[in-house]
C-alpha cells in the first residue's frame, strides 16, 4: 500500500491532532470552495461586513439559507468522519478540530470536537449575545414565510443556494431584544475568537503528529497550524485530492479520497 502504510504507521503510534476542512464532507454531498485542482469555485460567500451593514444582505442571506438548511439538516456523515471517530476512540487522538461547519463530525459519534468556525447548527444575536438553536429560527422563518420555495436547488458550500430574488423573504429578529440574528459561524471578513485558536494551538501542542484531512490550507484560518507543527519539530501528514499550499511543509502527502483512504488505514487498526 506504500505511503497507507506510512500513514497508517504514524497514526498508530498514537498522540495525533486532526485538521478537517470541506473536502472531508464532499462525499456527504457538500460541495467545497475549491476543487481538485484548487481553482476557486464560482461561488460568491456572503461577507461578515455586508451582513451586518445592510437589512437587504441579511435578508438575501437568510432566504437562501432557509432553503439550503433543508438539505443541510438531512446531510449524513460519510466513511471519513466514521474513520475519525474510530480513531478516536481507540485513543490515537488528541484532539479533533474541524474548519467546517457542518456538524458532520459530531453526527458521526467524535467527541470534543473544536469547531473552528461555529456550526450553522446555532444562532446568535448580535445585539445581545443570545444563543438559541438553528432548528427554533427554522420554525419561525417557516411560520413568516409559508411556502417559500419548496423546490430543490443546488447546495452552495456555505449551506446555502443561489436565489436571484429574495425581496419577498421575512426575516426574523431575537425573540428576547428583537435584534439581529446570525448564524454561529465566522463569516468571510470575521476574525476567528481568540480561545478558539488558543485551544487549537494547545492541541497541536500537546500531539505528536498533525495530519491534515481534506483542507486546501488556502486560508492562514488553518495553514497557521500547519506553520506552528513544523516550528516544534512535529510530523506533519496531508491526505488531500489536489495540490495544498502546506504541501512543502509536509512529511507525508496523500493525494487520494479521504474516504478511501481512512477506512483503509483504520482498518488496519481494529484492536
Amino acid at each position: 500500500m506504500g505511503v497507507y502504510d506510512d500513514l497508517a504507521d504514524l497514526i498508530s503510534a498514537g498522540s495525533v491532532v486532526i485538521l478537517t476542512g470541506a473536502g472531508i464532507s464532499t462525499e456527504s454531498g457538500i460541495p467545497d470552495y475549491r476543487g481538485e485542482t484548487g481553482r476557486v469555485r464560482p461561488a460568491s460567500p456572503m461577507t461578515y461586513q455586508e451582513f451586518v451593514g445592510s437589512s437587504t444582505s441579511r435578508q438575501r442571506y437568510w432566504a437562501r439559507s432557509h432553503v439550503g438548511w433543508r438539505f443541510i439538516a438531512d446531510v449524513r456523515p460519510n466513511a471519513g468522519h466514521l474513520a475519525v471517530t474510530e480513531l478516536q476512540r481507540q485513543e490515537l487522538l488528541t484532539g479533533i478540530v474541524t474548519q467546517n461547519v457542518d456538524g458532520l463530525h459530531q453526527a458521526a459519534g467524535a467527541e470534543d470536537v473544536l469547531e473552528l468556525h461555529g456550526g450553522l447548527d446555532g444562532v446568535i444575536c448580535l445585539d445581545c449575545g443570545e444563543r438559541s438553536r438553528r432548528t427554533e429560527l427554522e420554525t419561525r422563518l417557516t411560520e413568516a414565510n409559508p411556502g417559500w420555495r419548496r423546490e430543490t436547488l443546488p447546495l452552495k458550500p456555505d449551506g446555502d443556494v443561489d436565489l436571484d430574488d429574495t425581496s419577498g423573504f421575512t426575516v426574523v429578529d431575537c425573540v428576547r431584544c428583537e435584534g439581529v440574528l446570525k448564524p454561529d459561524v465566522v463569516f468571510f471578513g470575521e476574525t476567528v475568537p481568540r480561545d478558539r485558536v488558543a485551544r487549537a494551538f494547545a492541541m497541536v501542542d500537546a500531539a505528536t503528529t498533525l495530519l491534515v484531512l481534506g483542507s486546501s490550507l488556502t486560508v492562514m484560518s488553518g495553514y497557521r497550524f500547519v506553520l506552528h507543527a513544523r516550528k516544534q519539530g512535529k510530523v506533519v501528514a496531508i491526505v488531500n485530492q489536489g495540490l495544498t499550499r502546506g504541501d512543502a511543509q509536509a512529511d507525508l502527502k496523500v493525494d487520494a479520497p479521504l474516504g478511501e483512504v481512512l477506512t483503509a488505514v483504520s482498518a488496519t487498526m481494529v484492536p
